[in-house]
Formats: C-alpha cells, structure tokens, sequence
C-alpha cells in the first residue's frame, strides 16, 4: 500500500495513501453482509439480499461509505507505522479519489512528535532536600504507636486542651437550624482545629452534658463561608491513656526486646521513607531539567485541545463542590499553612496561565520520554504489568483482579503500557544525572541502569511491545504527559 509524507510543520504532516480496490474487497463484503442482515427486502431472505440488489436500493455510494469508514482507521494506521510517525492527536481524514472498482486515495492530516535532540543524560544535575531525622521526629513516630495502643478514658472534669470529644453541633441562621450543617456523636480532639473556628475556645472549660453558642463561618455544603451561629454540646470528656515508653511496651508493639532497638527501628524507617521521597523528588527534578534543556515546543492544537479538557474538568469540580474559581482561590490565599515552591495564582487569569504552562509542561515531558523510549526500543515484560497492576489496586483499594477486569473493559492497555515505559526511561535517567542533596552530598538512588543490547536481545521473547495491543491510551497527569483526571488540587499545586 503506497503512501507518501509532506512535512506542513515540524510537528504536523500529511499523510497520502493509494489504496488499490481490491485492497478493499473483505470491507466491501462486510458492509453488505452487515446491510442484507438489516433489511427485509420481498421475495429474498433476511441476510440474503444478493450486493447488486442492495446497490439498486440504496446506492453504491452507502455500500462504499460503509466499507472506508470501516478499512481507513487500519489502513491510516498501517500508514503511520510505515512511515514511522508518532501522532500526538487523531488525524483529519479526507477522501480525495474515489476510483470505483480501481483506486481509492485518502489524505491524513495529523499532529505528531516533532524530531528534536535529547542531551546525554550525565549532564543533568538536580538537588533535593537532605534527610534530617530529629530525636523529635522519632517521639512523634513513637508517640503515634503506642496511641494505638492507648485507650480513651471517660473523666468527670472541665474539658482542657488535648482532651477527646464526643460532640453534636447545630448551625443556625436567624435562629432557624440548617440542614446539613449538623453533626451528632462527632469525635473531636481539642486543639486540633480541624473543625469551625472558634470551637476550641468555645469548649474549653465546658463539662459533659454542658452547651455553648459562638459565632463563626461555615466549611461546607451550600452555603460554605456564611456567617452562623454554631451551638456545641460537649456529651464526653476523654482522655487519651498511653503506655509507657519502656522495655515492655517495646515487646508488645514489636519484635525488639528494648525501647531503645524500637526507636532505632523507627529512626530507619523514617530514613527508609526520606529515601524515598528524595527518589521521587529526584524524579521530578532531572525531568524538569532535561526538558529544560531541550528545544522543542508542543504542537499548537495538542496544546489547545489539552487546555481545553483541563479547564473543563475543573470547572466542573468546583461547581460540584459549589465553588467558584475566585472562592477557590481565596480560600488557597486564606490558607496560610500551605506551603508551595511557586507562586500561587491569585487570580482567574494567571490560574488559567499557570493552567496552561503546567499543561505544556507536561505534554513536553511525554513527547520526550516516548521519544527515548523508542530510541532504546524499551519494552514491558509481563511481571512489570502485573506489578503495576497490583500497585494501583493498592492505591485505589480494589484487588489485582478487578484492575484486571477494569483494563481489559476499558482497553486501557496502551495507556498502561506506556506508563510504565515512561517510568522505567525516568528512572534510567535519574541514573545517570547527578542528584546531590542540600547539604551537597551526591545521591546514590538505587535505580536501575539503562539495559545494554545484548541484555535487550536476552529479554526480547518476553517482552509485550507497546503496539501489540490495540486501544486508547490516556496519560496521568504530572510525567507520564496528557492529563485526563486533572483536579484542582493538581491545579493549585
């Protein structure tokens, strides 16, 4: 099947295929198997309506329409592979010859990768921060198990800061209680905040079974930041018991015979969990330096349509939580215990900018990685699909099983595939950077180096090519490139 390139762009081409007619031959016959099992025609039985009796009833032109919408999806695809093109959109699809019995021509216009350079990956360089683990740090860790292994003891006294709840609040406006503003049987611990303002003060000094009224705003529901008056009766007065930190609580809660082993355990684990999110950190930080580097800019209607599809899913977010984009980010000005590296917006305009950048960002960062990933011809061996599959059953609390059934419903294969492609050429990556952290020490990671030929030769018969499967494929939001699950804590981010 002959086809041609015309480079319009560097990102965008077109596509021309000839296709001789007899190419076409299973399609044609589909097409009028499938009209003969549709229609009813006198003297013949269903399914059995011979083509030229169909041709006289509904045309020849319905039966071709039939047969290319049915053949152009494999025969473009056919023409992509070929060619060796990456297409980042679907095509403009266009007949332009139609030869019956002869010839079929069709152009394809279509939005792909760019050819761009990628700078070897030891000269990308990224910092993180350093582990630093507190005596501090360790208490709190401790502190937190023997809480479960702590009771909550009723007491007869004035409730004080630390203490445990039981609760009911009433919310009134004009003396009337609103619905869905009340909560009954709550458990509330004093100095936590977690709830309206004003609680804390409002309880302290309150004995159970006693109430008090206090002025504050809203946190939820229709009419979240309304001014009301919040009514709180105190049912229960805990306090939380906690075992000593000794020897023998150190044999209950683990497999150390001393409290001082059990603390050294704990300080490792918290040097476990540093280590890995410098990993992640470390991640994120060379991908944004790489790309960085790289002199490439993100096809004009990808963009567009990407923007698009964000700005729609927040919306429609912040309408179902019943907020506006200007409450949404008051409430993140408001918000004066968030911690960011970039400045938040302050306004609709500059959200939709930094939209828009986050979006290029990221679509930048897949064109690249799929681009190495072909390079290095990089496969997906079985057992890493399964562990991918077992890792977001783990997130979402589902079993590797219904992941599995979710995949193959859905076909969401490709997108799985590629993923994982797109991880394992991140961590090659990160690899071969140089990774220091603040204090100026260079990070060993742990991560994979890049797999020599001979190692690709070995692994060839195990490997599940990205192409083998057919489907769609849709990307997460931060690496792995276009985002369909945008949310708006992804945006604020």
């Amino acid at each position: 099947m002959p086809s041609t390139v015309e480079q319009l762009s560097p990102s965008r081409v077109k596509i021309t295929v000839e296709v001789p007619f007899a190419d076409l031959k299973p399609n044609m016959d589909k097409a009028y198997r499938d009209l003969a099992s549709q229609v009813q025609i006198p003297g013949f039985r269903k399914g059995k309506v011979p083509p030229r009796i169909l041709d006289q009833r509904f045309g020849r032109g319905a039966i071709l329409s039939e047969a290319l919408n049915d053949a152009l999806p494999s025969l473009y695809n056919d023409a992509v592979v070929d060619n060796k093109l990456s297409p980042l959109a679907q095509p403009e699809v266009e007949v332009t010859k139609l030869e019956d019995g002869e010839l079929v021509e069709f152009t394809a216009e279509v939005d792909v990768r760019p050819d761009f350079d990628v700078p070897s990956f030891d000269t990308i360089s990224a910092t993180v921060d350093a582990i630093e683990i507190t005596d501090k740090a360790v208490e709190e860790r401790l502190d937190s198990l023997r809480a479960r292994f702590g009771s909550l003891d009723e007491v007869d006294r004035p409730v004080e800061d630390g203490d445990h709840l039981i609760i009911d609040l009433v919310a009134r406006q004009d003396g009337e209680p609103l619905e869905d503003a009340n909560v009954t049987d709550v458990s509330y611990e004093v100095g936590t905040g977690r709830m309206v303002d004003g609680l804390d003060e409002a309880v302290i000094g309150l004995s159970a079974g006693e109430s008090k009224k206090f002025e504050s705003k809203l946190v939820g529901g229709p009419l979240k930041n309304e001014d009301a008056e919040v009514e709180v009766t105190v049912k229960k007065v805990q306090v939380q018991d906690l075992p000593a930190a000794d020897d023998e609580f150190a044999q209950l809660a683990s497999e150390f015979d001393t409290i001082e082993e059990l603390r050294v355990d704990l300080k490792r684990e918290l040097e476990e969990n540093g280590r890995a999110e410098q990993a992640n950190a470390a991640r994120d930080k060379v991908l944004e330096a790489l790309i960085a580097e790289i002199d490439v800019e993100v096809p004009e209607g990808v963009l567009k349509a990407e923007v698009e599809s964000r700005r729609e899913q927040i919306t429609t977010q912040l309408a179902q939580a019943g907020l506006t984009l200007d409450q949404y980010l008051e409430e993140i000005a408001a918000d004066e215990d968030e911690e960011s590296d970039e400045d938040e917006p302050t306004d609709a305009e500059s959200f939709w900018a930094q939209t828009e950048k986050r979006s290029a960002d990221a679509l930048k960062a897949q064109m690249v990685l799929d681009k190495i990933a072909d390079d290095r011809e990089v496969g997906v061996e079985q057992d890493e699909l399964s562990a991918y599959l077992v890792r977001r059953a783990q997130a979402s609390g589902t079993t590797p099983d219904q992941e599995v059934q979710h995949m193959l419903e859905h076909n969401h294969i490709p997108e799985y595939m590629s993923e994982i492609r797109r991880s394992k050429v991140l961590d090659q990556i990160v690899a071969q950077a140089t990774v220091n952290d603040s204090n100026g020490q260079t990070l060993d990671l742990g991560l994979p180096q890049p797999e020599s030929a001979a190692d690709d030769e070995a692994a060839e018969g195990d490997v599940i090519e990205g192409d083998v499967i057919d489907g769609e494929v849709e990307d997460s939001t931060e690496v792995e490139g276009q985002t369909q699950e945008a949310d708006t804590e992804d945006a604020k981010a």
